[in-house]
């Protein structure tokens, strides 16, 4: 296995880099980590796009899990992680990053849409199903108090959903082709705080490593992965930056 070392050394030298984060990468901002024992999908059965559409009591419960999750969501700012991977854009190395996450944290970090995937969505803006219009959480959010219904477009009246992929949604055709040709083009593909279990985004660290980069698995437990990396880091995201930062100043 490589050690931290040589992939600083590694990374110094690249301008091909793809960073693929999940959800601990963003634990230490204070949003949690919805699958972990207590999270909001252990209390919850998970609504699907297609009851969503078809049930006014499937959109209510999902509103009312949508204002749990508001606070953390609007309130949450990037940590250490996040500015890691803007770093490794103001040198000039990274093709982008291919997030799983909806809280468009890696943009609030200072990355350029033009770098982020969002395979799943994003959090932070609410859209109409029927006409595409936008609009901003806190707008929605604030009517949802007592017996609420689901809300409504003021435009056309159509259904309001968050700006995410749900299950049964399909994945967003274009966000999957740049993350495919991201990923064929890396020569160094870092895996970020995902347990790499959900798929198909979890299928894009085994095609870096076939088309001959270097993976790199940085996750707070053990992942399905693993054995095919040539460097991994079992801990805290944070501590990991800290310790690589180190490394590439010495460098």
């Amino acid at each position: 296995m490589m050690p931290l070392d040589d992939l600083a050394s590694r990374i110094r030298r690249s301008r091909e880099i793809v960073v693929f984060t999940g959800a601990g990468i963003s634990t230490e901002s204070g949003i949690p980590d919805f699958r972990s024992p207590g999270g909001i999908w252990t209390r919850y059965q998970p609504v699907t796009f297609q009851e969503y559409v078809s049930s006014e009591a499937a959109r209510v419960q999902a509103w009312k899990r949508r204002l749990e999750s508001h606070r953390a969501y609007r309130d949450a700012k990037p940590n250490l992680g996040h500015y890691f991977v803007h770093s490794l854009d103001q040198r000039g190395s990274l093709i982008g990053v291919i997030t799983q996450n909806v809280d468009g944290l890696h943009g609030l970090a200072g990355l350029a849409d033009e770098k982020i995937v969002e395979l799943h969505g994003t959090q932070r803006k609410i859209i109409c199903l029927s006409c595409d219009r936008f609009y901003e959480p806190d707008e929605i959010m604030k009517g949802l108090r007592g017996d609420f219904e689901s809300p409504k477009c003021e435009a056309c009246g159509g259904i309001l959903k968050a700006a995410t992929v749900s299950f049964g949604q399909a994945m967003p055709q274009d966000a999957m082709r740049r993350a495919q040709a991201w990923t064929e083009q890396a020569r160094i593909f870092m895996v970020m705080g995902s347990s790499l279990q959900v798929q198909p985004a979890a299928s894009f660290p085994l095609i870096a490593k076939r088309n001959g980069a270097l993976l790199a698995i940085i996750n707070r437990e053990p992942t399905p992965l693993d054995e095919y990396a040539d460097f991994t880091y079992t801990g805290a995201i944070g501590d990991f930056c800290r310790n690589f930062n180190a490394l590439i100043a010495d460098g």
